[in-house]
């Protein structure tokens, strides 16, 4: 078994640990994430994270052995993961926010005291997820919100385009 890797072998799923980032000593910072193992090194993540960049929920990824910060996308799901932060609770927004993701399909993928992870697919469209996200925050003075999988994981602003596959099929 990897390390940082538990699984339940009765269903195949597990946790695995995948870089988000280096802390003020350059230390790595891990977050568990839930995973369908689909094979040796191989992944189906089954909610979008939180702090790693470049998944969402539903996207087939490997990693590799004792490596948390190399991992490799295989095939999008369509799923845009949106994260959402408040430095209070963030509970209010929650009950707000929820339903209106609901309605188009998405789910809320992880709550924390200060944080939201909802998935939303991309073919509802940008405009209308900016749209929801926008009307809702301008509720709630000081929670902002960003999309966790939209730009390279290096330079966290070249567009990936991953998209024009899902809203300009050939």
């Amino acid at each position: 078994m990897r390390s940082g890797m538990t699984t339940n072998d009765d269903t195949r799923t597990g946790i695995i640990q995948l870089m988000a980032g280096t802390d003020s000593r350059s230390m790595p910072i891990l977050e568990k994430l839930p995973v369908k193992i689909l094979h040796a090194g191989e992944y189906e993540l089954l909610q979008s994270p939180l702090f790693v960049r470049d998944l969402a929920a539903g996207d087939i990824f490997t990693c590799e052995d004792d490596n948390p910060a190399s991992y490799n996308v295989l095939r999008r799901s369509g799923n845009l993961a949106i994260r959402v932060f408040r430095k209070g609770d963030i509970g209010q927004v929650e009950d707000n926010l929820t339903p209106e993701v609901e309605k188009l399909g998405g789910s809320l993928d992880l709550q924390i005291d200060r944080g939201l992870v909802y998935s939303l697919h991309v073919n509802i469209g940008f405009a209308d997820i900016e749209r929801l996200l926008d009307g809702v925050m301008a509720d709630y003075p000081g929670v902002v919100w960003y999309y966790g999988n939209i730009y390279d994981r290096e330079d966290g602003a070249t567009p990936l385009n991953w998209w024009d596959a899902f809203l300009n099929p050939v």
